[in-house]
């Protein structure tokens, strides 16, 4: 069979099990066996699949049209440049985070070896971009999972990241008496009826990582409550809020003016405070 040929069975699988990117994904899961680049596929269409590039990628296609998210499937997800593990343990890394991961960079200007902390870190992506990207930083990574902290250390492991820690606890009580010029977190705000409507994927993530409570801002009043005993003098908070979210949350951090930032979809997605 050549690729070609597989990608139009596997588009097609895809389709009918109602997966509303049926031949991005196809391309995905035959550039990850085969080891190709995205930009060959059309000089390559016509090459044949060895046997053992069809036994993983049947494997991999039938995962994916079970409803298996992408990146459990192929194990893995990009993110700012960086690729991370990525499996049921932890919230799947995504693009619109990359906002708040870019402006946490922002913050960290100027500042000589600051000290920085990821709350609620799953796969560890915005905490361990910034220990790569900030090599004299030293951030502290923070979870009440065990499982999502293990798969955090892991990527640590795999990105060569040393200026990194890791602590269990429910937010704030993780990182003890310590502050810190930068407290960046991407809190779990779906609400109850974001919950009730998940698509059948975001379904096999963890609901741990999703449901910020009835309204979805459980997470948000902790955080503006405790944040500021938490940060250095100029120190900046940055959080991550849902579609619709920016105004309620900027409305709870009442002890600084903060800045709403839009994500690539025009969508208000991070809100930043700074301490006095």
């Amino acid at each position: 069979m050549t690729a070609g040929e597989w990608l139009a069975r596997a588009a097609a699988r895809l389709a009918a099990a109602g997966d509303l990117d049926a031949a991005v994904d196809a391309e995905w899961l035959l550039c990850e066996a085969t080891g190709w680049s995205r930009s060959s596929l059309r000089l390559r269409r016509s090459d044949a699949l060895d046997e053992a590039a069809r036994t993983k990628i049947d494997a991999w296609l039938a995962r994916r049209a079970a409803g298996e998210p992408l990146q459990y499937v192929l194990g893995s997800a990009d993110f700012m440049g960086l690729r991370f593990r990525c499996d049921p343990r932890a919230l799947i890394p995504r693009p619109d985070t990359e906002t708040l991961c870019e402006r946490a960079l922002k913050a960290l200007e100027g500042r000589r070896k600051p000290r920085a902390l990821d709350l609620c870190c799953g796969t560890g992506a915005i905490g361990l971009s910034v220990a790569r990207y900030r090599p004299d930083a030293r951030v502290l990574l923070t979870d009440v999972s065990g499982e999502a902290l293990s798969l955090a250390r892991e990527n640590a492991l795999a990105l060569g990241v040393q200026n990194a820690s890791f602590a269990q606890g429910d937010l704030f009580a993780a990182a003890g008496d310590e502050r810190f010029d930068l407290i960046a977190c991407n809190p779990p705000y779906l609400d109850a009826a974001d919950m009730a409507s998940l698509q059948s994927e975001v379904r096999r993530e963890p609901a741990l990582a999703l449901f910020g409570g009835p309204d979805g801002l459980d997470f948000y009043r902790r955080i503006a409550r405790e944040a500021k005993d938490h940060l250095t003098a100029g120190g900046a908070l940055l959080l991550e809020v849902g579609r619709g979210q920016a105004d309620a949350v900027r409305a709870m951090l009442g002890w600084a003016a903060c800045a709403v930032y839009e994500d690539l979809n025009g969508i208000e997605r991070v809100v930043e405070v700074r301490a006095i």
